[in-house]
This record gives C-alpha cells, structure tokens and sequence, in this order.
C-alpha cells in the first residue's frame, strides 16, 4: 500500500473526501516527524511506537576496495509494533 491507496482507505473508512483524507494523513505523518526529530517519542496505544534511536559509531569496510573506515555516530528513526497490531499480524 502507498500513500494514495491509504488515502483511499482513509476517505472510505472516515466518509471524508480524498482531499481531506490526504490532508489528514499528510498532517500526521508530518506531525509523527517533527516530534520524533526534536527527540520525543510518538505513543499510538496499540499500533506502535515512533523514536529516534542512538546508532554507536562503528568500524566498516569499504564495499569496492575492501578498505576499513568509520562509520560516525548518528541518530535513526524507529518504529516498534503495540501489542495489538503484533497480534493482529500474527494471530
């Protein structure tokens, strides 16, 4: 599924027009993004969890040449399943 299909499902399942539903999911998304990047977590109870997560600097090699380097520190996004929709995947 992508965004315009989840559009589609969001507009059928709410009664609102595509229009509207797209803005409401945009808004969301966009909403989920800025908090997690100003380094809060999202709490959705039983769907899931958005945050960033800390990733150590690490030694890595140089696909091509096979030569070591250095991966830097960074922060990544993170997504873990509530207990609801993990059972709904896997009854």
């Amino acid at each position: 599924m992508n965004k315009g299909e989840l559009v589609d499902a969001v507009a059928g399942k709410a009664s609102v027009t595509k229009k509207q539903a797209e803005a409401i999911v945009t808004a969301t998304f966009e909403a989920i993004q800025e908090t997690v990047a100003s380094g809060d977590k999202v709490t959705l109870v039983g769907f899931g969890t958005f945050e960033a997560r800390e990733r150590q600097a690490r030694e890595g090699r140089n696909p091509k040449t096979g030569d070591k380097m250095q991966i830097p520190a960074t922060k990544v996004p993170a997504f873990s399943a509530g207990k609801v929709f993990k059972e709904k995947v896997s009854p």
